[in-house]
């Protein structure tokens, strides 16, 4: 993080906005901890489980038609609500390792995550992978132990799990009281309250109870004798083994508050929100070559981080969303296009509620917009007032999987281009040129992501294609000084391709091809990540 100590205050409008992603292993209570959210913010009115009994799997932030199928969120999506006096913008992203380099440039938007945890299984791989992206960038992160109405592991050996497996000191700012079918709630050891929670009502905010500490008499009136016991003896072992909680070490990510709750219940959720809201990160200074941006410099910059194509099937349009890194964006503004350096009049930005969008009439530095465009702009991209600025720390990586791809009917190779040509603008999939034969070689992080790529195409341009084997297994992106490059080139023309930017690429098939190359050509560089820069 960069040294803030000397900066001015924020102008209060930058000030009071919280940029934050949920990340987690699936199935750990992500998306309905998403809609409780909306629901607390205002954006929704009731939450997807408790609407219609078939409709209750399609919970609103998650809006592809594969996504509503196998209930999971496969697209980042961003959604801006107000909660108390702060505006949050909350940036969905896929917890389902298949997707997870999407989930990897969204965290380059957000100054601040929230990590679910599920009580009964702890830490699981996935969010391990997702952690160590968050520390990679300093990331302060909250985290909220769901499930906690089920029968879950002892507390402490959750928080030992967290601290040992992730190397994060962790600090309680809530306590769980009974587990399981005894859970009664929590006692917020931030703000000395007892949290209680009504299973009546899912969707009913449980009731708040002001205590002077553990030794309040009335604490007995709504607690069982031995429950309160053990609850004053855990909080005394917690207070004598754990860190309190520190904001500083917080914020630079050395340490994390845990909240648990049941998500399902609305349980434990506004005090994770009023959490993110007094504890969490105003807008940061983002990173670009050139320097770092304030939030608070008047003239505005952003950069995408996303892109969304077909978002409204009838319209082909793609919304590219932007975070904005400073100044007060309006309506109708032109901003450079640093990439082509071309002025580009923004004049219908969207803000997203779930599936919902409304025109932005005004955005601050934190906020995320999507422009709709077609295709001008690309992931990396930035927009600036005039200044020449290019983001940095936007990865692009190299595929795990590669595919050959056939359009169904071998006239409309045409279109196929197109589709794929879309999808690697997206960011969705890598899409490789081979330098000899035809056809295209499609890469992806995940095996799941073939399947979302075809059931795509078929779905928004009526083209159903087949993924077949490929003899590559992986690609590089070669670099190196130009005589040297082509030399390589000549000799290995079966091997290359060029992907959607024109970059070349080296396809390999063993990890031999890749040990050879650094022998026969010492002087070419064979790398796995390119940053996503103009």
């Amino acid at each position: 993080m960069l040294d803030q100590s000397n900066r001015p205050a924020l102008p209060p409008e930058i000030a009071r906005r919280r940029t934050f992603a949920i990340i987690s292993h699936p199935d750990a209570g992500k998306t309905t901890l998403t809609e409780k959210f909306l629901l607390f913010g205002g954006a929704i009115q009731m939450a997807g489980q408790v609407r219609a009994k078939g409709e209750a799997r399609r919970t609103r932030s998650d809006f592809m038609a594969l996504e509503k199928e196998r209930g999971i969120s496969v697209s980042a999506s961003a959604m801006s609500f107000d909660f108390s006096q702060w505006r949050f913008n909350l940036v969905d992203t896929p917890g389902h390792s298949d997707f997870s380099e999407d989930t990897y440039r969204t965290l380059t938007a957000v100054d601040a995550a929230i990590m679910v945890i599920d009580g009964a299984k702890g830490v699981e791989s996935q969010t391990r992978k997702l952690f160590e992206v968050c520390r990679l960038r300093d990331l302060p992160i909250l985290t909220f132990c769901n499930k906690m109405d089920r029968e879950s592991r002892d507390t402490f050996e959750i928080i030992d799990e967290i601290q040992s497996n992730l190397a994060i000191d962790v600090a309680p700012a809530s306590w769980p009281i009974g587990m399981g079918r005894d859970f009664l709630g929590c006692y917020d050891i931030l703000h000395d309250r007892l949290e209680l929670m009504d299973r009546a009502d899912r969707n009913r905010v449980a009731e708040s109870i002001k205590i002077e500490g553990l030794d309040d008499p009335k604490l007995a009136q709504h607690v069982p004798a031995e429950q309160l016991e053990k609850l004053r003896e855990e909080l005394e072992m917690a207070r004598a083994l754990l860190p309190a909680f520190d904001r500083q070490s917080f914020l630079e990510g050395h340490l994390t508050p845990i909240w648990f709750g049941s998500a399902i219940n609305s349980f434990g959720v506004k005090e994770l929100m009023s959490g993110m809201g007094e504890f969490g990160p105003e807008p940061q200074i983002q990173k670009a070559a050139e320097r770092g941006i304030a939030p608070e410099e008047t003239p505005v910059t952003g950069f995408v981080f996303k892109v969304q194509a077909n978002m409204d099937p009838k319209h082909r349009d793609r919304v590219a969303f932007v975070r904005l890194a400073s100044g007060h964006f309006e309506r109708g503004m032109k901003l450079l296009h640093v990439r082509s350096k071309k002025p580009m009049a923004v004049t219908n930005p969207v803000l997203f509620l779930a599936a919902d969008r409304e025109l932005a009439e005004e955005a601050w530095a934190g906020d995320i917009i999507g422009i709709p465009n077609h295709g001008q702009l690309r992931i990396g991209d930035a927009l600036t007032e005039g200044e020449s600025l290019r983001f940095t720390g936007i990865p692009s990586f190299a595929p795990e999987l590669l595919q050959g791809v056939r359009a169904g009917d071998p006239m409309k190779a045409k279109h196929l281009e197109k589709a794929l040509m879309q999808f690697a603008e997206e960011g969705a999939a890598k899409v490789f040129k081979p330098m000899i034969g035809s056809g295209f070689i499609v890469g992806v992080v995940g095996a799941l992501q073939f399947d979302v790529l075809a059931s795509r195409i078929e779905l928004e341009y009526s083209l159903p294609v087949r993924f077949e084997g490929s003899q590559f297994t992986s690609a590089r992106w070669v670099m190196g000084p130009k005589a040297a490059v082509e030399a390589f080139v000549n000799v290995n023309k079966g091997h290359i391709a060029h992907d959607s930017d024109g970059d070349l690429v080296y396809l390999t098939r063993l990890q031999w091809d890749i040990d050879r190359v650094s022998r026969d050509h010492p002087e070419v560089r064979l790398t796995a990540t390119k940053e996503m820069m103009v």
